[in-house]
């Protein structure tokens, strides 16, 4: 985001790049502190887990000094975060001057949760970073990108591609993204515990996992919780067709048989079922893909920039 916004002529100060959570905190109120003369609003990422408090803490002090702040929303727990710490969390996010929700779904949580001061910014993409290519033949080539962790239920992939194979014997899976968990270990000893073609490719660059996503049919996102993902706004750009798990954001940003095939949670049966129709009918998975294209270019940043520029149109008091 920061260097997106200093392209669009914005002055942009960030913190912390430090790897102890102590000393990146101190870092952060510092940074504000320091700044706080020539600042004009304080953009502030704000997750679910143990760094809320960061933002929290964060937020009081541009009370404090009275700064105006912005939490960017970020994760799929906010919504438990709302529940668990009722008290902080009105404090943090009632006195913000604007509380950003990269999703329709975040925002209409916050919205029935009593914060009425939350604007909608999706996620962006530099569309014409993604080609699209339009499959007219679908083969059992799957594809899954995220970050190996428990929450995005990597094996069910992999028990995707198991259940796969007695009909269509030529499947296989390639699976990009860093070991985040003990997941990554447990899809590997899975897999060739089986004898699965499973290809584990790691961490790739954007541009290398685009590119070989050419060779590949079909996205699968299995994750048990979650906003609103950029690796399947991605995978729609792509022309890739998707088949998600309904949880959290997803049925926000994947409209059911529309632009996507949406399926529940841990249950990688219905998820083969909705493989096999897309083999079935590759013409209905093309008007799908085509559909999932139009829709994110709503994601692209010519035209997201507008809306932070809007919010960030004023000037200081």
């Amino acid at each position: 985001m920061s260097p997106l916004l200093r392209n669009e002529g914005f002055q942009v100060k960030t913190a912390s790049a430090k790897k102890y959570k102590l000393l990146r905190l101190l870092d952060m109120l510092w940074v504000v502190y320091r700044n706080r003369k020539s600042t004009d609003y304080v953009l502030i990422d704000t997750y679910s887990t143990q760094n809320f408090w960061f933002a929290y803490v964060t937020g009081l002090l541009c009370q404090k000094l009275q700064l105006k702040y912005i939490p960017i929303l970020h994760g799929g727990e906010l919504p438990k975060r709302l529940q668990r710490s009722p008290n902080p969390a009105k404090k943090l996010f009632g006195n913000a001057y604007m509380n950003v929700a990269p999703s329709l779904y975040l925002k209409t949580v916050f919205q029935q949760a009593g914060f009425l001061n939350v604007r909608y910014i999706p996620n962006s993409i530099h569309l014409e970073d993604y080609h699209y290519q339009e499959r007219r033949l679908i083969r059992p080539r799957l594809m899954w990108v995220r970050a190996f962790a428990e929450i995005y239920d990597p094996l069910s992939a992999i028990k995707v591609l198991e259940l796969l194979l007695p009909d269509h014997p030529e499947t296989t899976l390639c699976m990009v993204g860093p070991k985040k968990d003990d997941s990554y270990d447990e899809c590997l000893r899975y897999a060739r515990s089986k004898g699965l073609p499973v290809k584990f490719t790691g961490k790739l660059s954007k541009k290398k996992w685009t590119e070989l996503s050419r060779k590949y049919d079909i996205f699968l996102n299995t994750t048990t919780i979650d906003n609103t993902p950029v690796s399947v706004i991605e995978a729609m750009a792509l022309g890739l067709p998707v088949i998600s798990t309904n949880v959290g954001g997803l049925p926000f940003l994947i409209s059911a048989d529309i632009d996507g095939i949406l399926v529940p949670p841990d249950d990688p049966q219905r998820m083969v079922e909705a493989v096999k129709n897309l083999l079935r009918d590759p013409q209905r998975s093309a008007e799908r893909t085509r559909a999932a294209r139009s829709k994110v270019e709503a994601f692209d940043w010519k035209r997201v920039k507008l809306l932070w520029q809007e919010l960030l149109s004023g000037t200081r008091e």
